[in-house]
């Protein structure tokens, strides 16, 4: 017969295994998860800055409960978004500077109609330099009532000579993401010569809406500057929309702490091979997303504090690797 040590022992280890069980998402459940992260964000930036935009970037698939764009809405999801990024379109998705596949364009086309259905809007980034690529980007996705920006850099480190001005130009007040009618998505400030030089050569462009990096060299922008780029150069207003990325840890980032690695600490899964210095993480898990929101010190409290319109969230499609 067993002790009562033994069984209680062996009670115990049940409680933990389940416990673990319940840490990791089973397979069908990691979209859920990042809608919940994603929900989350939403109740915390409500708290503070009511009007604070949310724009996912990719993962059109979270938009409904199925397979498929024609399943049922993520009614709860789509309430806590205010817009829908997506890349490669048109132009990048197996190459830069290369027509995507119609198939592939197809499928990324039918949810992002789905999305403007649903009262989402939509931003493109297409990936392309060749003048007849980009203007063909800007009138096609145009065609689907999405706000379009054709990138000539992958790095999105340049403020594109083609157009000479920013498609659909125009001097009007932008307080809302369904009013804005052009973008620019510009990360990396490394060809600009400085930080005032950064500052104002966005400022000086006439875009509607900024998506930008929340950091210059690793030192938030400040108040001030948001404030600065949130006036068109004839005065009137535009939105600004900070890069946070959720789905993988930035090791160039503040938040990154000497000595940590591929499971230490345990929610760092594995490097993007893709990207040196980024690693996927286990995004469901209190530690990661302590880091991104809920203390003054968190990513998107600092993107608050600072007077940015949104965040940008990038690498939701991260469910697609631990499916």
């Amino acid at each position: 017969m067993k002790s009562y040590t033994t069984l209680l022992f062996a009670a115990f280890l049940s409680v933990l295994l389940l416990t673990a069980c319940k840490e990791e998402p089973e397979p069908d459940e990691y979209r859920q998860a990042m809608r919940d992260f994603v929900m989350a964000l939403r109740d915390h930036a409500d708290s503070t800055a009511p009007d604070f935009l949310l724009i996912p970037q990719n993962g059109s698939e979270l938009l409904t409960m199925g397979d498929g764009y024609d399943t049922p809405p993520a009614a709860a999801y789509l309430a806590a978004i205010d817009g829908q990024g997506q890349e490669d379109l048109r132009y990048g998705y197996a190459a830069d500077n290369r027509p995507t596949e119609q198939e592939d364009t197809a499928y990324l086309h039918a949810y992002l109609t789905a999305a403007e259905a649903f009262g989402v809007q939509v931003l493109v980034t297409d990936y392309c330099w060749n003048e007849s690529y980009m203007a063909d980007s800007y009138t096609e996705n145009e065609r689907g009532k999405f706000i379009t920006f054709a990138a000539p850099s992958r790095g999105l480190d340049v403020i594109p000579e083609y157009p000479p001005i920013p498609y659909n130009v125009n001097g009007d007040d932008i307080i809302t993401l369904a009013a804005a009618r052009n973008f620019l998505y510009l990360l990396d400030p490394v060809l600009f010569t400085d930080r005032s030089n950064y500052i104002t050569a966005l400022d000086a462009s006439s875009y509607d809406l900024f998506i930008i990096d929340a950091f210059y060299e690793e030192q938030l922008l400040t108040r001030e500057e948001v404030i600065q780029l949130q006036s068109k150069p004839n005065g009137a207003r535009r939105l600004v929309i900070a890069y946070m990325s959720i789905g993988e840890a930035e090791e160039y980032r503040y938040y990154w702490q000497e000595g940590w690695r591929p499971g230490n600490p345990a929610w760092i899964h594995r490097e993007n091979p893709a990207w040196k210095g980024n690693y996927k993480v286990r995004y469901w898990e209190a530690a990661w997303q302590s880091i991104i929101f809920g203390n003054p010190d968190a990513y998107l409290d600092r993107i608050l504090a600072a007077g940015f319109d949104g965040a940008y969230l990038d690498i939701i499609d991260a469910y697609e690797y631990f499916e």
